[in-house]
């Protein structure tokens, strides 16, 4: 494991004539099996944990991971908060903005995956296999380019994730939530079902 616990000011953001020049490869992204590259815990505000092996369950996502601490109460009464279990983002897509798996994480989402995670290539529903035994299905809950991701990433990576093609693309990932426990592995194969 290793723990990040600030991203490297000095790094420079990426313009979005470089973010554009990605386009053919973030769309070559593979339609039904790919393979987990990251797998990162948020233990705390400000710190990743980058995993070799996790563990996805029912009732707490990925375990160790603060994603209930950061939901609403309302959101919890009303169920919405399993919605945001999981946070799901391209892997082509983070390597884009980040060079480093450090630097990476901190783009705030717990798997990033070599697939095609658009809406077209993973429709709201859509069920992923993970390693041998763990199974999200893709929420309906948007996952956009917020504050934090502007100051990680800067304001060209965000108008490139909000925009029309980046909404269409999932580019800033989408939400899941837990069908199926299992352990989750850096390196492990990842189909659509």
């Amino acid at each position: 494991m290793v723990v990040v616990t600030s991203r490297t000011p000095a790094l420079p953001y990426r313009s979005t004539a470089e973010l554009t020049a990605g386009l053919d490869h973030l769309r070559a992204a593979p339609a039904d099996a790919g393979t987990v590259r990251l797998v990162v815990r948020r233990p705390d505000l400000g710190t990743r944990e980058i995993l070799e092996v996790g563990e996805l369950t029912e009732a707490d996502g990925l375990v160790g991971d603060t994603w209930l601490q950061r939901a609403t109460s309302r959101a919890i009464a009303d169920g919405r908060h399993l919605e945001a279990q999981v946070n799901v983002m391209s892997a082509r897509m983070v390597g884009l903005l980040a060079d480093t798996a450090a630097e990476q994480a901190f783009a705030g989402d717990q798997l990033y995956l070599d697939l095609d995670i658009s809406h077209a290539g993973l429709p709201t529903g859509s069920q992923i296999a993970i390693g041998d035994e763990a199974v999200i299905e893709v929420t309906a809950k948007p996952h956009n380019g917020c504050k934090k991701f502007l100051n990680r990433f800067g304001q060209d990576a965000v108008d490139f994730v909000n925009s029309e093609l980046g909404k269409e693309l999932r580019l800033r990932g989408l939400n899941a939530r837990v069908v199926t426990g299992g352990v989750v592995r850096s390196g492990d194969k990842v189909r659509r079902l």
